[in-house]
């Protein structure tokens, strides 16, 4: 199956000399890319590759062969490499030594979070891309556009009802099989919580933040209630806190703020929370606005891992309860307004109130029933009805 990311890994290359850091949710086709481009691959969950990575940057550039002339730099991949406890360190030596010798893709299926400390800093030394499953417009085509939008085209029947059905991790996604996908879901749940919260944090309470995540799962595009949800798994609500940045940092996750410039009496405080497997909804439309909220995150990720420009998403809600689903912003100011409806609907004021406050170029209705309309909705300045799939397949 071909994927947008490794497009944009080899065009990384062909332009860069940084290292590409690859993170994103388990299963969601991290190794399988990596593979696809590298020479040499290393991971930190094979024992043999994990002796020879503690050994040092020399004792990994002895076993790359680094020090013989090559007629291109070779590819090498550090597969789970956070999971060593001093891979900055590692990676920072390794790079700085060899880095002209090779070139390195990092992967992760935790955030590879980065902060500047002394002399462990790895600024200037990577770009990051964050790999999403897999998506309309990605599905529809792996080609990188040269600008954000893409021109509408549709998606296949079979694919459309797949992608809403499996989910966009590539393997569900591609057998179609409600057996296969139940037991790969409950796989991938028992690893989450037994294998990465235990060896990536020194939370021991595994099943309370399971049964955080299970509460989580029901309340998907909601409000959070700190205070309701420390009572019900019984810890505090600077717990909580720590443990929702878990679920995020692990991509079990997501957590989306309101907006609040220019929008009056606007709510401040309490983010949204959703899924990054939207078939974990259970509701049909939560399931919905996860869909969409899902491929928002991917494409605001995207276009800002890309260079478009710097990108993200908020939703917006006032203190008299308007509110409208998704705000996505370009270098800090609005720039579309998206509600979602599983039916077909009257279009909501709402939109129209907030695109006057906010100066957001475009709003959108966006409706699941209405069928593939082959039209750029992008070229409207009001507030419209657009399908899902007219939408989506516009983005990434």
């Amino acid at each position: 199956m071909k994927r947008i990311y490794t497009n944009l890994i080899r065009e990384h290359f062909d332009s860069n000399r940084q290292m590409a850091f690859v993170a994103g949710p388990r299963q969601v086709g991290k190794t399988t890319l990596s593979k696809q481009l590298c020479d040499r691959y290393l991971n930190w969950d094979n024992l043999s590759d994990r002796a020879v990575i503690v050994r040092g940057a020399d004792a990994v550039a002895g076993l790359l062969d680094l020090n013989t002339l090559h007629s291109r730099r070779i590819i090498t991949v550090f597969d789970e490499l956070h999971k060593y406890s001093k891979w900055k360190g590692f990676i920072k030596g390794f790079f700085d030594i060899y880095g002209d010798k090779t070139n390195c893709i990092i992967t992760g299926s935790a955030r590879l979070n980065i902060f500047k400390r002394g002399g462990d800093s790895l600024m200037g030394r990577y770009f990051l891309y964050r790999m999403h499953p897999l998506s309309t417009a990605e599905i529809i085509s792996a080609d990188i556009a040269d600008s954000e939008l893409r021109l509408p085209k549709a998606i296949g029947d079979d694919d459309w009802n797949a992608l809403l059905e499996f989910g966009g991790f590539p393997e569900p996604y591609s057998r179609r099989d409600r057996r296969f996908y139940n037991r790969w879901r409950r796989l991938r749940t028992e690893q989450l919580f037994t294998e990465d919260v235990r060896d990536l944090t020194k939370v021991q309470e595994i099943s309370q933040i399971q049964l955080l995540a299970d509460i989580v799962r029901g309340q998907s595009c909601q409000l959070m209630n700190y205070a309701k949800l420390a009572a019900a798994v019984n810890v505090s609500q600077d717990t909580i806190k720590r443990w929702i940045l878990i679920l995020e940092n692990l991509y079990y996750a997501f957590t989306i703020r309101p907006w609040h410039r220019n929008v009056k009496k606007s709510l401040l405080k309490q983010p949204k929370i959703f899924l990054w497997d939207w078939t974990l909804c259970s509701e049909a439309g939560s399931r919905n606005e996860n869909f969409i909220a899902s491929h928002l995150l991917k494409a605001v990720h995207f276009w800002t891992d890309y260079g478009f420009g710097d990108y993200a998403l908020y939703f917006v809600r006032d203190k008299m309860k308007r509110e409208v689903d998704f705000l996505v912003t370009k270098n800090d100011q609005p720039w579309f307004l998206v509600e979602v409806k599983t039916s077909d609907r009257k279009i909501s004021p709402h939109l129209k109130y907030f695109q006057d406050q906010t100066g957001a170029a475009h709003a959108f209705q966006v409706d699941f029933e209405r069928d593939f309309v082959d039209q750029d909705c992008f070229t409207s300045a009001d507030p419209i009805k657009v399908p899902a799939r007219t939408f989506l397949s516009q983005l990434v």
